[in-house]
């Protein structure tokens, strides 16, 4: 690996590529230490402290929550409008159309979640400041609120168009990073408190466990079952086209880390509900209900293994791949084209989607049920959710660099 890297640096366009990535999270990172001005940051760290939901967003921030920073909001409110207009694209005919016209529908689809991205961060801006005077009795006047609530607007933009940067002129997806980099920023503090709280032997387990998760995750991030593909010879003039044979990759955890947040948003949308309406018992009790406890972990798990199957029929559509095939002279050895293939090919993702969905739901419970038995710091910010996420995004940089090095013909990472 310090040879790959040595290589990727010996690249003028590849070092250009990671210096300027490096200085965007850099700049990132600065901005989730400026506080937002007129706000008491000591009161609102302590909530944060206090409440899962704001633990939850403050993790996705790099910590920028607690310190009530220009970046607070995170990247949270982009990666939600992206993951709503992926669900569009099944409902609305129209976002469906522009995600087959190409590059211009793909610019329409991006201007929309950029706007849609604004008005999320809108509500949760005014959201939070609702909470803060609900839990702390925090009021704001009209021009301190207004000038709050457009300052975290604005850094959402920003750090939205630092992604953008990245993804452009950097390596690998810019939004993944501004995760990766947010829940990596979280552990050094977390394992202070762990050290500091005298738990070594607990720190040491929970060494142990997150290597084991990190392999198990590189395992079922990589696993694939293939499937056979043959394609029939066809004459034009004096040339023979076909007859080579390939296949379709289908991934194990096809629907990525996406499940876990699709469960916990609407696990943790009650309680934020309940914070808006501190006064109603009944929301309260339900709220509570659900983010602690047995009822907790079953609803949680049971969301994760619906919401994989649901993505995952949501960005596979057998009949599209079926047609494809059999409009190119594409078939399954031992399955007939035409419907056979349709239904073979869902029989298959089903089967496949099965073990990645309870796996995804024992990544999201393992640690947290750890975390809440030992109550140690490192299993809450180094849990298996974000084990997950940088895992993935660390494979696919590596991915990217690995393709850049092999067209220059140096070795990459994968030997």
């Amino acid at each position: 690996m310090i040879e790959a890297l040595a290589n990727a640096f010996r690249v003028p366009d590849l070092r250009r590529r990671i210096l300027f990535t490096l200085a965007i999270i850099g700049l990132y990172r600065v901005g989730a230490h400026i506080p937002a001005p007129g706000v008491p940051v000591q009161q609102i760290a302590s909530l944060v402290e206090q409440q899962a939901a704001l633990g939850l967003l403050n993790l996705f921030a790099g910590g920028a929550l607690e310190n009530f920073a220009v970046f607070s909001l995170g990247i949270m409110p982009y990666i939600t409008a992206s993951i709503i207009m992926q669900l569009l694209q099944g409902v609305i005919p129209t976002v469906e159309r522009w995600s087959k016209e190409g590059e211009s529908g793909q610019r329409k689809i991006t201007q929309t979640t950029r706007y849609m991205t604004l008005g999320i961060a809108l509500l949760q801006s005014v959201g939070l400041l609702t909470v803060f005077r609900q839990s702390l009795g925090i009021t704001f006047d009209l021009v301190t609120g207004f000038i709050v609530v457009t300052t975290l607007i604005a850094g959402t933009a920003l750090i939205m168009w630092l992604g953008e940067l990245i993804t452009q002129r950097g390596i690998g997806n810019g939004m993944s990073l501004i995760i990766f980099v947010s829940i990596v920023a979280r552990f050094p503090v977390a394992v202070w408190q762990s050290v500091s709280a005298g738990n070594w032997g607990m720190v040491l387990i929970t060494m142990f466990v997150s290597l084991f998760t990190i392999a198990a995750i590189v395992v079922m991030e990589r696993g694939q079952r293939r499937i056979p593909v043959q394609y029939a010879k066809r004459v034009v003039g004096r040339k023979v086209y076909g007859g080579a044979g390939t296949y379709i990759p289908f991934k194990v955890n096809s629907a990525g880390v996406i499940p876990i947040i699709f469960a916990s948003a609407m696990l943790f949308f009650p309680a934020q509900v309940a914070g808006f309406f501190p006064d109603v018992q009944w929301l309260a009790s339900a709220s509570r209900a659900l983010t602690t406890g047995w009822a907790y972990y079953l609803m949680y798990g049971g969301l994760v293994v619906f919401f994989t199957y649901f993505y995952s029929a949501l960005v596979f559509n057998p009949i599209d791949l079926g047609d494809n095939l059999r409009k190119n002279g594409g078939f399954i050895p031992g399955v007939r084209p035409g419907r056979a293939t349709v239904v073979y090919l869902e029989s298959v993702m089903n089967r496949i989607t099965l073990p990645g969905a309870l796996f995804l739901a024992l990544v999201a419970i393992g640690p947290q049920a750890m975390f809440r038995a030992t109550d140690v710091q490192l299993l809450d910010a180094f849990g298996g959710t974000s084990i997950l996420i940088m895992v993935g995004v660390a494979l696919e940089t590596m991915t990217q660099l690995e393709s850049q090095l092999k067209m220059r013909h140096y070795d990459g990472f994968f030997k």
